[in-house]
């Protein structure tokens, strides 16, 4: 989506990437298939781009680093290095003023016992890095659950955080030139499944004076990063109202993928413009919208039938490319545009019961 972004500006991409099977290398101009520390791509790489960004943040903060040698790197490796350690984003978080859930981190099973983690119980453990979609953590409501799910994630350095009572999950997306220039798009509302986000409701069913305070505050912590490029913010909302930060993605985020067909400017193309130094564009959104994930679980009897959902006039649907669907894996997703979110949701929901019938009268 960002390479079709960026061609449409009039840029040639090249995508470097380990997966012989990479959607994103297939659309490129220009495809390396290497992996993310290799030197000798990352040199070609540095060679042949003018700005090189990021589409997750698993990769090497030394890569990145190198990199910005040669060219323009946007996020650089100093705000990718805090983002993809649930550890130093939290340290950075509180040492800036944010508010987080309580948490601890845990290295090392025989000390579990010497740490005081009852009052972060019951809690959720998590992998400080390379989580994501709910794999790498896991729920635990004691001291023995605690340690029994540490063995289970491999001993691996983890961070327990406090079980809070939620009203909602919001997320942010915000722009940040190379100037200073802020820019966010509306507040997505969202709700998960297993950990994965499942639907993302635009604007948000909050107040205007919240939705600002969501917005103003995930603008200061790119300014604090002093940040160039996409970012998006993760919110929990608990029931008091109280506004919490569960992370930070240095990137275009899924719960934004609404903004491809809702807002003037996608979260795509603002990455495009961020990154080489163009003026931002406008965020409006001309539509109210849901978007609505389609998982690998949909492909258990070979493709979905996309009829039940272009059949909706007000439904795009997107197939991201990937060559093999698995149970959890996110291979496309479909939005649906209205002038009512409630009626947005409504129809959304209408979609995604027609996809699961269809599952469950073909086994």
């Amino acid at each position: 989506m960002f390479v079709m972004a960026a061609q449409q500006l009039g840029y040639r991409v090249t995508v470097l990437d380990p997966a012989v099977d990479s959607p994103a290398g297939r659309t490129a101009d220009d495809f390396i298939c290497a992996d993310y520390a290799d030197q000798p791509a990352l040199e070609k790489l540095g060679t042949q781009c003018a700005a090189i960004t990021t589409e997750f943040e698993n990769i090497p903060a030394q890569s990145l680093r190198k990199l910005a040698k040669s060219c323009v790197v946007s996020p650089d490796a100093y705000s990718v290095s805090i983002a993809q350690n649930r550890i130093t984003e939290k340290q950075f978080l509180v040492t800036n003023g944010f508010t987080v859930a309580p948490f601890a981190v845990i290295q090392q099973q025989d000390v579990i016992a010497t740490q005081d983690v009852a009052d972060l119980l019951p809690g959720i453990l998590k992998v400080s890095q390379f989580g994501y979609d709910g794999k790498g953590q896991m729920a635990v409501a004691s001291e023995a659950e605690l340690i029994a799910a540490y063995a289970q994630l491999n001993h691996s350095i983890c961070v327990l955080e406090k079980f809070m009572p939620l009203k909602s999950e919001l997320s942010v997306v915000v722009a940040r030139g190379n100037d200073g220039e802020l820019k966010t798009f509306p507040v997505s509302e969202n709700q998960h499944v297993n950990g994965i986000l499942d639907i993302s409701i635009v604007p948000a069913r909050i107040s205007p004076e919240f939705a600002e305070q969501v917005q103003g505050t995930a603008c200061k912590i790119a300014e604090k990063l002093d940040y160039q490029g996409v970012l998006c913010v993760e919110f929990f909302v608990l029931q008091n109202n109280e506004l919490l930060i569960n992370e930070i993605a240095p990137r275009p985020h899924n719960s934004g993928h609404y903004s491809i067909d809702a807002c003037i400017t996608s979260q795509f193309e603002q990455q495009v413009r961020a990154l080489c130094g163009l003026p931002l564009g406008a965020t409006t959104q001309h539509s109210a919208a849901v978007m609505v994930n389609l998982l690998g679980d949909l492909w258990q009897n070979g493709e979905p039938d996309w009829n039940l959902v272009l059949q909706n006039p007000s439904a795009k649907l997107h197939l991201y490319g990937k060559t093999e669907a698995r149970p959890g894996r996110k291979m496309g997703h479909y939005t649906v545009l209205t002038t009512d979110i409630n009626a947005a949701l409504q129809q959304a929901l209408a979609v995604k019961k027609q996809l699961e019938q269809k599952l469950i009268r073909n086994p």
